[in-house]
């Protein structure tokens, strides 16, 4: 069975094409085929003036029109697409949707961020992770951040904070937000057990890419606050140049770091694990559940 899922977020959009197989114990396993990935960059519009721009519009439906190509390439049998924060706050965003649907055929779900994180949740990273550890997934995007927290094999809480990498860079998130964001981590993720980090995102894998971790193993918070240190001591340029980052990571991976390292100071939080997973891999997932829920019925 072949799945797509179209991720549509503030920063980038991405295709995921994925083939599900059935191991010898019955279990699924999911392969990835491809991963197409666009920097559309929408949050830069909204963030700004409230909607997306002819430009803007021009863009995403060049790259629907180009996903769809694929997705018939590759012989899908089904779709999940979802919009996340810049959709979700851009005065013509339903219009859009329409439009997309019109001259693509493809449906686009505009999720709230409550939706976004149970999506990032349906990897269960953690539950193939030590009992001994309760886990907080943190997922940081262009326009919000993601917060789950995992707890004596639990789901206990999730919230999102309209704190994100683009809305920093535009100077839009004020102090009273991130004390918000403070006082939910303090309120909500006690537990008796030591507590880790699981971070999703792209600026997070790229900082991973970058330390030369092997796979499996965590990163510091003390790391992360090198790195933040590291980069902000120079141009986006030769931040481009130095670390070899195209010039839509460079420019957001100062205020993603600047999110993961305040979220894990407040939940006192020393060790972040990086699985490279992502909302289009929390989507391909709950669309394979839709699909058995279905043929159960």
């Amino acid at each position: 069975m072949k799945l797509a899922a179209i991720d549509i977020g503030s920063n980038a959009a991405r295709l995921l094409i994925t083939e599900v197989v059935t191991d010898a114990q019955g279990q699924p396993r999911f392969n990835k085929l491809n991963l197409v990935r666009v920097p559309l960059r929408l949050g830069f519009d909204v963030f700004e003036r409230n909607e997306i721009s002819k430009g803007k519009i021009g863009m995403l439906l060049q790259t629907l029109k180009a996903y769809s190509h694929l997705i018939n390439a590759y012989g899908v049998q089904h779709i999940k697409a979802c919009a996340t924060s810049a959709m979700r706050d851009a005065r013509n965003g339903k219009d859009l949707i329409r439009k997309i649907l019109l001259e693509t055929g493809i449906t686009i779900e505009i999720i709230s961020g409550d939706v976004e994180a149970t999506y990032i949740y349906e990897n269960h990273v953690a539950e193939n992770l030590d009992k001994l550890h309760s886990y907080l997934y943190i997922d940081v995007g262009g326009g919000s951040t993601e917060l789950t927290f995992f707890d004596d094999g639990q789901l206990k809480y999730k919230e999102s904070f309209n704190i994100g990498t683009i809305r920093l860079l535009k100077g839009q998130v004020h102090e009273t937000q991130w004390d918000d964001m403070k006082d939910h981590l303090k309120a909500n993720t006690r537990s008796k057990k030591p507590m880790v980090a699981i971070g999703t995102g792209g600026n997070i894998n790229k900082v991973f890419s970058l330390s030369k971790r092997k796979d499996g193993k965590p990163l510091t918070v003390q790391l992360l606050k090198d790195y933040y240190k590291e980069f902000s001591s120079v141009s986006m340029a030769d931040r481009m140049r130095l670390y070899n980052l195209r010039e839509d990571r460079a420019d957001v991976i100062v205020p993603a770091l600047q999110i993961y390292t305040n979220v894990m100071r407040w939940a006192e939080i020393e060790e972040i694990y990086v699985p490279k997973i992502g909302l289009a891999d929390g989507l391909t997932k709950a669309l394979y559940a839709e699909i058995l829920q279905k043929s159960i019925y």
